[in-house]
């Protein structure tokens, strides 16, 4: 089993950074993916970005591309993403993610966080 804890989100003013922690406790060496998702109200979940875990594969979701970067400290068993020139249109709750099979880097994720609040004011 794979216990996620997300941390960092907040609100913000449109054109401001936030950055999006995520560490994994647990069978961590089962995990060869780790992502973020997002859920705005009235919406379903969608894919933001992940990363595998040597860190060769990081694809985004055409909305984030160039705005957002996910990265990840292995030996902190820990994934962030970095949230650069926020738009009110990111205004969601951010949930972490991980998986333990190869594969899609965007579908089949095991194990979810509880996921964190990120509001973006115009």
């Amino acid at each position: 089993q794979v216990t996620l804890v997300e941390s960092g989100g907040g609100s913000v003013q449109a054109g401001e950074s936030l950055r999006l922690s995520c560490a994994a406790s647990g069978r961590t060496s089962s995990i060869y993916t780790m992502g973020w998702f997002r859920q705005a109200p009235g919406k379903e979940r969608g894919f933001v970005a992940s990363i595998s875990r040597i860190g060769d594969n990081t694809p985004y979701a055409d909305s984030v591309k160039g705005r957002f970067t996910i990265s990840n400290v292995n030996a902190k068993n820990t994934v962030y993403l970095q949230m650069n020139s926020l738009k009110p249109e990111d205004t969601a709750v951010y949930y972490c993610a991980a998986k333990r099979s190869v594969g899609d880097p965007r579908l089949g994720f095991d194990y979810w966080g509880q996921g964190t609040q990120v509001t973006v004011s115009s």
